[in-house]
């Protein structure tokens, strides 16, 4: 392979880069602006791009052009956020698209999402839903389409999982009594459908073997047939190769994580991908699915779970496991992959973070995001023919010029004697001393943060504050014993992680204790306003962005929904339901807090936050409430986020002083 040549392309595709000097006239604008490239493919035969982008407020915008670059970017559509949000495209044929539009339905109070799936030609035109075709004589609404298995040829055909309802004119030759999910063969263009699966309500999904064969299936039992609740527990059944009977494989509990998790069949290998415990922590094995089920481990870490299986293409063929340490890693299963994606990191050595986002469908085309703690990513086009290695579109294109900060992997001891890493992140050109600084807890809880860009941690870097990420007890990716029960059911051990966070950063003299924040999102925001209830002198100002903050509300929140037994058993009974909600602990909070929540949340429900506000001000208590009528859960809006950064960095000065 030749050594690949760098051919800056940005220009050509109408993102213009800044000055390597130029200052940032609004930092929270800067930062709080939604990433340029929300989603991006690249076309079978690797001449075409298609990404989503922002547009104003909750637009978003789907452009396609040459891969080359070399021609001006053609607007296809654009979808508004009210309520239809662009997720998703890729490519069913070289002119051929398919996108997951997704939404929100129901009331205000109840907010109920559903999916869309619409394919269309790369000029725009013949646009056609995926879907089952709506009736008025549907017995209920239909909440999603289902999506597509396998993308099956040239002619734009896809296998897709499809959810039907069925309607009251069962029995005649109007009615139908399709009920589930099933798996049809669809032509994207004229709409013509060949039945493959029959569908079923008790199918949760389906897997293909790539080829256009369905090997596995999730089946979803339930827990109460009266009130409609499913079990936590999913069986998979297979058929070999050679059958259509259905065989037991095993199961997997979601909550306990018990059994083992398919990920994807390879019917290259008559194998499935799947992920088990092995000494605590996820491993990944490969099981055939020729009636033996001969179990292989394909690759464990000694220290933390394997997260995923890497794929690369609409093929999706496997090419590694992925895992986090310091940095996210992957163990590639071959030595031409990893040899492939080194070169590419001694192409491009400021960017030691390279993933393959996509490829062309004989892999001489790739579509790679390269990154870095400094560098939000940018993405390039590499053919393999020639060696060649194109910029194409920039992640950030605000922050081009801008020095941004290195992040740090460190770890600190908790008062029980525990390590707990974290992350980092000092104002440019900072010798990390006497500084204010803010801990900066993640959400989930079963996440776990990661080193490399956070536009969070490093706006507020830019500002003048040291930022630390915990992985507090609770995360995942530790295996089960970190996992512990969860940060909710375990709330004393998270937050006491988090809160040592705080302690860490005065002891070492990176933080001034009186100029020390917390601020967090989701379950982040939950841990930030719970850190003031287990000690309410550490922090000085709290930061909450769409936080829960009463237990037993967030199970309520869950009424009418299948899952509800589910959430309910995760979050669990007894007396953490009131000592860990901090609604319900209001007189014990001293510093001031800040809200931010969406008024389309179907995650976390507004009223957890104005429960809180109004719990706090009743109790004498400094609390201020922001809210965003039509936002959801992530506040994807350029504006929304700016102002949330403006505020919060005004919030945070007016409490903690001036930054120097």
């Amino acid at each position: 392979m030749s050594q690949p040549q760098i051919s800056l392309l940005v220009l050509a595709l109408g993102i213009s880069a800044q000055s390597l000097s130029a200052p940032l006239a609004n930092p929270a604008a800067a930062f709080g602006a939604r990433e340029s490239v929300e989603d991006i493919s690249l076309s079978p035969n690797g001449q075409q791009l298609a990404w989503l982008q922002p547009g104003p407020g909750q637009v978003t915008e789907l452009y396609v052009a040459a891969a080359s670059g070399g021609e001006k970017p053609r607007r296809l559509t654009l979808s508004d956020g009210r309520p239809f949000r662009l997720q998703r495209c890729n490519w069913a044929a070289d002119h051929r698209l398919i996108c997951l539009i997704s939404g929100l339905g129901g009331s205000q109070k109840k907010p109920v999402p559903f999916t869309r799936l619409v394919a269309l030609d790369d000029d725009g035109g013949n646009v056609r839903e995926l879907g089952q075709q709506d009736s008025i004589r549907r017995l209920f609404p239909r909440q999603f389409d289902g999506d597509v298995l396998d993308w099956l040829a040239q002619d734009g055909s896809v296998l897709m999982e499809r959810i039907y309802v069925p309607d009251y004119s069962t029995g005649t030759h109007l009615g139908s009594a399709l009920d589930g999910l099933g798996v049809d063969r669809i032509d994207t263009r004229s709409l013509k459908v060949s039945q493959v699966e029959r569908p079923s309500p008790s199918v949760q999904s389906y897997f293909s073997d790539g080829s256009g064969s369905i090997r596995m299936m999730a089946v979803v039992s339930l827990e109460s047939s009266l009130a409609g609740l499913i079990s936590s527990t999913v069986r998979y059944r297979y058929r070999p190769s050679d059958s259509r009977e259905w065989r037991e494989f095993g199961t997997f509990d979601v909550l306990t994580r018990d059994g083992v998790l398919p990920l994807q069949v390879d019917g290259s290998s008559n194998s499935v991908y799947a992920l088990k415990r092995l000494d605590g922590r996820d491993a990944l094995y490969r099981i055939k699915l020729d009636g033996t089920l001969a179990t292989e481990l394909v690759y464990a870490h000694p220290a933390v779970d394997v997260d995923d299986l890497v794929t690369i293409g609409a093929r999706r063929r496997p090419i590694g496991a992925s895992y986090i340490t310091e940095d996210p890693a992957i163990e590639y299963f071959n030595a031409a992959d990893a040899k492939l994606v080194k070169s590419l990191s001694k192409a491009l050595p400021a960017f030691p973070d390279i993933t393959l986002v996509d490829a062309s469908r004989d892999e001489k085309q790739l579509l790679v995001r390269a990154s870095s703690d400094q560098d939000p990513g940018r993405y390039f086009v590499f053919d393999r023919t020639v060696g060649t290695l194109n910029e194409v579109l920039v992640a950030r294109p605000e922050l081009e010029g801008v020095l941004l900060s290195v992040v740090k992997a460190v770890t600190y001891a908790t008062a029980d004697g525990v390590k707990v890493p974290a992350y980092l992140t000092l104002p440019p050109g900072s010798a990390g001393k006497n500084l204010p600084g803010i801990v900066l807890p993640h959400g989930g809880p079963g996440a776990r943060d990661e080193g490399g860009f956070d536009w969070l941690a490093q706006f507020f870097a830019q500002r003048g504050y040291a930022v630390l990420q915990p992985n507090f007890r609770g995360s995942s990716g530790y295996g089960d014993d970190w996992l512990v029960d969860n940060g909710f059911k375990s709330w004393k051990i998270a937050i006491g992680d988090v809160n040592d966070a705080g302690r860490w950063l005065v002891k070492e003299g990176i933080v001034v204790p009186e100029k020390l924040a917390i601020l967090g999102w989701s379950y982040g925001g939950y841990a930030a306003l719970q850190a003031n209830v287990l000690d309410p002198n550490l922090f000085k100002a709290t930061v909450a962005i769409a936080p829960v903050t009463d237990f037993a509300m967030l199970k309520e929140e869950s009424r009418g929904f299948t899952n509800r037994g589910i959430v309910t058993d995760f979050i669990g009974t007894g007396a953490h339901i009131v000592e860990g909600s901090p609604a319900a602990n209001a007189a014990a909070f001293k510093a001031p807090v800040l809200m931010f929540h969406g008024g389309r949340d179907d995650n976390v429900g507004i009223q957890q936050s104005r429960t809180m506000d109004a719990v706090l001000r009743k109790a004498g208590k400094r609390s201020e409430l922001i809210e965003y009528a039509n936002l959801e859960h992530d506040l994807a809006d350029s504006a929304a986020r700016t102002d949330l950064l403006k505020r919060s960095d005004e919030f945070l000065r007016a409490n903690l002083g001036p930054v120097n």
